[in-house]
């Protein structure tokens, strides 16, 4: 092969699509996201972490009784046949992303996604124990010793504490915490919420600690799909290249001017403190998360220069291109889109508000005995047997009546007429009896209607509410 022909060769490459094993060490960002992130944080944490300890009524104030197929959430008591209520809930969170998205970009992952905020509280850890992103450089770098090995014991101790706590109160939304944390060290918890709590203590660990950032690169499908939500108009993290460029070290006493120099000095701070390890000054990136720690990291420094703040600033692509000024942001924020999102979501938020206020609290299944179809009773009248199965999906007692229609004679037994208490969350089948003049029930099927009054046992008969449910009488 000639020279001209080995030049001209392609060069071998490898190209790793997963970068194992580089550790990224965030500097420890302070500034106005920042402690807007730690209010986050806080505020999603104490309803992870103490909620589940309110109670509510003599119970568990929320909890998601599997075995028993019951969900509890302060007042609101949720059977299996109200999972409809789960799929609006679903559908609220759904829209109501793509709302934000589209306005202000990956809020959500910057400040309250769960993978945001564990791995920002293990880097608190890491942060207390062992010292600031330069003194965890050193550490890792340093032989193992008397010093490191304390260092380290000391960093997993709690690492593992809040991972194990983790654990414990997510299965504590699903089995009553203030009997499992106690059952845990006397060793008489159940099976399943042992598997529960550990399973997702080492998954927070897993997830929080050992992989951080790769979940966001790699796992989340968010970050790969969040693209199709902005445009030119949505408020994202943006660095000022105009401003910024040529970038360059200087003093601080030398001006703009005197260098020729844009105001990025180069110092990589918003490199340092980014907790996904990208440059914001290469453009937006699909593995940025939208924390704004670069912001606080570069304000800091713009106010050390004297120069303006806001070199990386929440923006919009077409602000920075001058299509409109920074103050027409907030009117880019009725277009369309933002329109349109919004409108689901209020129509799916009014929609689920509006079936929790009126739904139902007791059910009443009419089924009809199959066993005798139609009968003659002692008074020579047409009679068909039915079984009421009556369902109480609230936790109070409920007192129900019954009536029936379809004749100009008809009689219902079965039901006394103070009616039947129906305790909380229990279900009971009554037999009852239609009975009609043989006259009125003619050969064939003849549709008849139940209706039921219910009311809570310690109110007013004029409070009840109404149920009505068709069935079908059989004629002779």
């Amino acid at each position: 092969m000639s020279k001209e022909q080995k030049a001209q060769a392609p060069k071998e490459q490898v190209v790793h699509l997963y970068e194992g094993g580089k550790r990224i060490h965030p500097k420890l960002a302070k500034g106005r996201f920042a402690n807007w992130r730690i209010f986050a944080i806080v505020a999603t944490q104490f309803v992870f972490y103490v909620l589940p300890w309110f109670n509510w009524s003599g119970r568990q104030a929320v909890l998601f009784d599997i075995p028993e197929r019951h969900f509890y959430i302060f007042g609101l008591s949720l059977g299996m046949g109200d999972l409809i209520y789960l799929a609006g809930l679903l559908i609220i969170c759904a829209f109501g992303l793509f709302w934000w998205t589209t306005i202000a970009g990956r809020l959500w992952c910057g400040y309250a996604c769960p993978q945001t905020v564990y791995t920002e509280i293990m880097l608190w850890i890491d942060h207390f124990v062992e010292g600031d992103r330069n003194k965890r450089l050193k550490l890792d770098k340093s032989p193992w010793n008397f010093t490191k090995i304390r260092i380290k014991a000391t960093k997993y101790l709690l690492i593992f504490a809040v991972c194990a706590w983790t654990g414990i109160t997510f299965a504590g939304w699903f089995t009553p915490i203030r009997e499992f944390v106690p059952a845990i060290f006397n060793f008489t918890a159940g099976g399943g919420a042992l598997f529960a709590a550990a399973f997702y203590g080492f998954m927070t660990f897993l997830f929080a600690h050992i992989m951080r950032e790769q979940v966001c690169k790699y796992m989340c499908p968010y970050a790969r799909f969040q693209s199709a939500m902005f445009d030119h108009d949505t408020l994202v993290i943006s660095y000022d290249v105009e401003r910024g460029e040529p970038r360059g070290a200087r003093k601080k006493n030398v001006s703009k001017e005197e260098s020729k120099l844009g105001d990025c000095i180069n110092c990589t701070m918003c490199v340092q403190v980014c907790p996904v390890g990208i440059d914001i000054r290469d453009g937006l990136q699909y593995e940025c998360i939208g924390c704004a720690a670069c912001i606080d990291a570069c304000d800091e420094i713009m106010d050390k220069m004297n120069y303006p703040r806001g070199l990386i600033r929440y923006t919009t692509e077409s602000a920075l291109k001058h299509e409109y000024s920074e103050r027409d942001i907030k009117k880019r924020l009725l277009r369309p889109r933002v329109l349109g999102y919004g409108a689901v979501l209020f129509a799916a938020v009014a929609a689920l508000l509006f079936g929790i206020f009126t739904r139902e609290t007791l059910h009443v299944d009419i089924i009809k005995d199959r066993g005798v179809m139609v009968r003659e009773n002692t008074q020579g009248w047409l009679e068909n047997a039915y079984n009421l199965r009556i369902i109480n999906a609230s936790e109070d007692e409920q007192v129900l009546t019954a009536k029936v229609s379809g004749f100009e004679d008809i009689t219902l037994t079965g039901i006394p007429a103070e009616g039947i208490k129906v305790a909380g969350n229990d279900t009971v089948t009554v037999p009852v009896q239609v009975a009609t003049i043989p006259e009125y029930a003619d050969k064939g099927s003849h549709p008849i209607e139940f209706t039921f009054h219910y009311r809570k046992a310690d109110e007013a008969a004029d409070a009840a509410r109404t149920i009505t449910e068709k069935a079908s009488f059989i004629g002779e």
